[in-house]
């Protein structure tokens, strides 16, 4: 399952990356985004979603949140 049909709300621990592109990667990497990782999906927007890593909050598109394996 990835972020792109989580519940809002719901507290996720990532089990895996799955993305071929390096830079994608090493941008969520910098997020703090990586296996093992918990993750809340905050909302769900038209274009992607609103999510809560660590401290902060990021609106991410669909392209990142297909890649959040959870």
């Amino acid at each position: 399952m990835n972020l792109t049909v989580a519940e809002e709300g719901k507290e996720y621990i990532i089990k895996a990356i799955e993305t071929d592109d390096e830079e994608m990667d090493s941008f969520l990497f910098s997020l703090g985004c990586y296996e093992g990782e918990p993750i809340t999906v905050i909302s769900h927007l038209k274009g992607g979603c609103v999510v809560s890593i660590k401290d902060g909050r990021y609106n991410i598109d669909n392209l990142l949140a297909e890649a959040i394996i959870i």
